[in-house]
């Protein structure tokens, strides 16, 4: 694959904002979300303009053997021309950014409690420690040997 020039790889860590540039990420932080998909970034890729693409599952980086992250094989051709950009990193920012906007989109209407509003879940869900408040002390005590 490396010598082949008509073809661009695009892994699923070079989005990872978690991950820094030393590490991997190839994009900015403002073109990356946390823990990317191979559908997400094919979907952002496909928004993007691009039509010649191929998904590889179930493989993995070999800087990251332990993590089959998956990857996306573009026609670099393709790639260019639809995105506008002259390298792969001009491609992968644009690919970033469509991701991250669909993110935030999907963050938003997630549904979720509004700001400054406590949930309507049970005490149960709600608290997950385990705590001797409110209970009655004779259990307590039956539980650890005492009277």
């Amino acid at each position: 694959m490396a010598g082949d020039s008509s073809k661009m790889t695009i892994w699923t860590g070079y989005f990872d904002i978690r991950t820094s540039r030393t590490d991997g990420r190839r994009v900015p932080k403002e073109a990356s979300i946390p823990n990317p998909t191979l559908d997400a970034i094919a979907w952002a890729a496909r928004d993007a303009g691009i039509t010649k693409m191929k998904r590889d599952t179930e493989v993995s980086h070999p800087a990251r053997p332990y993590a089959k992250e998956g990857r996306l094989i573009l026609s670099s051709a393709d790639a260019k021309n639809s995105t506008g950009a002259d390298s792969k990193e001009g491609v992968m920012q644009s690919i970033g950014i469509r991701l991250r906007r669909q993110y935030k989109a999907s963050k938003s209407t997630d549904g979720s409690a509004p700001a400054g509003k406590k949930s309507q879940r049970g005490g149960a869900q709600r608290s997950q420690r385990k705590s001797f408040k409110g209970k009655s002390g004779g259990q307590r005590k039956k539980k650890f040997g005492r009277r």
